[in-house]
């Protein structure tokens, strides 16, 4: 074998011509060889192996990775209808989906329709078509229209996967995921998946909805004619619904069955026979609703709601008598231009009302779950329980004279003092500096604990003794639902808009729901009902026992009353979305009327009638001001309750109702308010009798002096 570099010979000392070399095989003695020379074709060869190994690697990986499943799922929520607790739907959100369309079950023209308008080569590409990309851009260049040139596999990627940016990145991963679909999938799949969550314009997805929302007609029955002015939506959906102009719709109809014919599927005679559809949409009375308790519940209600194509129809908590009555009793009060919020719910936290504002079509912010208040004095809850867990007593005694050292300083009401008060006392009368020394004797750490053991999340700063009156914010319903746990025999209590989950052994032997000892429970309960009968709260008082307190912000910027009597908890907020102070609204005043108000009517009324067999009925507009509720001036309102014509209002001691049984006069006082004004009308009558005695006496006084004068 010849070696690559030798030494050569040294050149013989003669003049005679050198003999050739012998072939070295293309070998040079002393030099290498040269590179061979790449041609253009070796190179495009190789970048396109190497472009297809990576297309089959991201293939691969989108296989691996790529939820196929998410193009057989609702792109959107299907409909959702909330029912109160006695059968009346009460609100509907979401999209109106229905369930898949098959291939098979289909007409040929209905297929055919959105074939031609849409992807005429769709069962002979790949996922992306040439073709259609090449009749695109030729019409963009021959017209002042932008058209697209994607498949429909392109597009049930686009609205399964991807967002609807436009930018090439997202073409290119359109088109990567279209050929990942065509892999993994049938035709015939791919055609039912997108037709099935298609947007087809009024809140419609699907081709089974939207056959049923413009025609009432099942997808298998579609005519011509109706096939083809639902593949006319595809374009763009709101703007050829034909419920919004149904002229261009029928303009857009005849573009796909022009398209039909130029496609094979239809004969010109056969298009010309094809008649314009006539709608047939139903049910526009039970679009979607919002209401205050509903935005709340939907979330909850999704979290229970199993994924799929089906409208959902779920059974809420709230009672559609109280919801009413809680309205009735907001609508009676004298609220000026403040804004008001009420919650009511079991001990077990099931909300059965809830009023998040004085006119939801104006403001949908939900006052009872979203606004974070001071709750004023109504916190004193957390104080005196602590101190009662701690070992005190409700007949201790704390002092209440005037705080005049120290950086904080609070002041009582209307500057009443004394040198000490017992903890029944104080709570009654809501004293600020009795409450402040006992929450500093008790510890802010045990306040706030007793806070969070009651359910309370808000944030609450430690070692502030203004704590102790209310001054950190939190929701009108955490504060409600801390005092149902006082209500009730479990603690914490968490609001729910579905019925409470009867509790087994295993939350007793996880320790996910403890109760308040006995004897503390009760003595809170002693304070809250002090409150009402002889303290803050009188303006609360029923014809039974009443467990509440009244709270009243920093300048009177909130104003609360928080209570509980019967089987209801209920809160009662009423400010200014500003912040704003109040004008001569106090916790005691006109929250406490409301609350008394609303539990009247609540606690006397009847029971809640058994559900109703048609969930599928208009919704009941429960969160939007009674137009039979007209106000007269002085807290008096005329309203209709029960098909009758009530005269009555807010400190009104009878009301008159006018039915079908004529005139009568209702008496709406409690039996201590009867008393009470028995007593005074005896009072009255006595102090008259004295006033005419002391009258007559001053007569016959003067007649003798008269005689006198005249006998002189």
């Amino acid at each position: 074998m010849p070696m690559l570099f030798t030494r050569r010979p040294a050149p013989l000392a003669t003049t005679a011509p050198l003999a050739p070399l012998p072939p070295t095989d293309g070998v040079l003695y002393g030099t290498p060889p040269p590179a061979p020379r790449r041609s253009r074709w070796w190179w495009f060869r190789r970048i396109s192996a190497g472009l297809c190994a990576l297309f089959v690697v991201l293939v691969a990986w989108l296989a691996l990775t790529a939820p196929l499943s998410k193009s057989l799922q609702p792109l959107v929520p299907p409909q959702l209808t909330l029912l109160a607790a006695d059968g009346t739907p009460i609100a509907r959100t979401g999209a109106v989906v229905a369930e898949p369309v098959k291939v098979k079950g289909l007409p040929p023209h209905v297929v055919q329709a959105f074939l031609a308008i849409e992807d005429r080569d769709f069962y002979s590409h790949w996922g992306v078509s040439p073709k259609g990309i090449a009749r695109a851009a030729w019409g963009n260049i021959t017209s002042n229209r932008t058209q697209g040139g994607s498949t429909i596999t392109q597009q049930l990627a686009k609205f399964t996967f991807l967002t609807p940016e436009r930018s090439m990145t997202r073409k290119a991963r359109e088109a990567l995921i279209a050929f990942w679909l065509e892999a993994w999938l049938s035709k015939d799949e791919i055609l039912e998946r997108y037709l099935s969550n298609a947007y087809f314009g009024d809140n419609t997805y699907g081709l089974r909805a939207a056959s049923l929302h413009y025609f009432h007609r099942k997808p298998e029955r579609l005519t011509p004619g109706q096939a083809a002015m639902l593949a006319g939506l595809m374009q763009a959906p709101s703007r050829y619904a034909p419920t919004k102009n149904y002229r261009i719709a029928s303009a857009r109809t005849r573009t796909v069955i022009a398209a039909m014919v130029a496609a094979g599927y239809l004969s010109a005679k056969e298009a010309k026979a094809v008649a314009m559809p006539r709608l047939d949409v139903r049910g526009q009375g039970t679009l979607p609703t919002g209401t205050y308790f509903a935005d709340w519940a939907v979330p909850e209600a999704r979290g229970h709601s199993e994924t799929g194509y089906a409208a959902q129809t779920q059974t809420t908590t709230l009672d559609a008598r109280l919801q009413a009555a809680a309205r009735r009793a907001i609508n009676r009060a004298s609220l000026g231009k403040a804004q008001v919020a009420l919650v009511a719910m079991k001990p077990t936290g099931e909300v059965v009302a809830m009023i998040g504002g004085r006119d939801y079509a104006k403001s949908s912010f939900n006052r009872v779950t979203q606004a974070r208040r001071q709750p004023g004095s109504t916190f004193k809850l957390f104080v005196y329980l602590a101190a009662l867990r701690g070992g005190w007593e409700p007949d201790d005694k704390i002092g209440n004279a005037e705080i005049v050292s120290g950086s904080y300083r609070p002041k009582n009401a209307g500057g009443r003092y004394s040198k000490e008060l017992t903890l029944a006392e104080a709570f009654a009368s809501s004293s600020n500096v009795a409450a402040v020394r006992l929450y500093n004797e008790v510890g802010s750490a045990a306040v706030i604990q007793t806070a969070r053991d009651l359910g309370v999340t808000a944030p609450l700063t430690e070692g502030d003794p203004s704590m102790a009156l209310g001054t950190s914010g939190m929701t009108l319903l955490e504060l409600t639902a801390a005092y149902a746990a006082v209500a009730g025999a479990h603690n914490p209590v968490r609001p729910s808009a579905f019925p409470a989950r009867e509790e087994d052994w295993m939350d007793w032997l996880l320790g996910r729901r403890r109760a308040l000892s006995e004897g503390n429970r009760e003595a809170m309960r002693e304070l809250l009902r002090g409150a009402v009968e002889h303290g803050t709260g009188r303006a609360a008082r029923l014809g039974q026992p009443v467990y509440g307190k009244t709270g009243t912000s920093q300048d009177s910027r909130d104003a609360l009353f928080v209570g509980f009597a019967g089987d209801l908890v209920v809160g009662v907020w009423v400010g200014n979305d500003d912040n704003s102070p109040l004008a001569g609204i106090t916790g005691g005043g006109v929250p406490a009327r409301i609350w008394a108000d609303f539990m009247r009517q609540a606690l006397g009324g009847r029971a809640t009638p058994a559900p109703r067999p048609n969930p599928s009925g208009p919704v009941e507009p429960l969160d939007v001001p009674d137009a039979t509720d007209i106000p007269l001036g002085d807290g008096a309102s005329l309203s209709v309750e029960n098909g009758e014509a009530v005269l009555g209002g807010e400190g009104l001691p009878v009301g008159v109702r006018i039915g079908e049984d004529g005139v009568r006069i209702e008496d709406r006082r409690t039996a201590e308010q009867v008393a009470r004004d028995r007593e005074a009308l005896q009072r009255a009558q006595e102090q008259a009798r004295d006033a005419i005695e002391q009258a007559s006496e001053r007569a016959a006084e003067a007649q003798r002096r008269i005689e006198q004068e005249v006998g002189r």
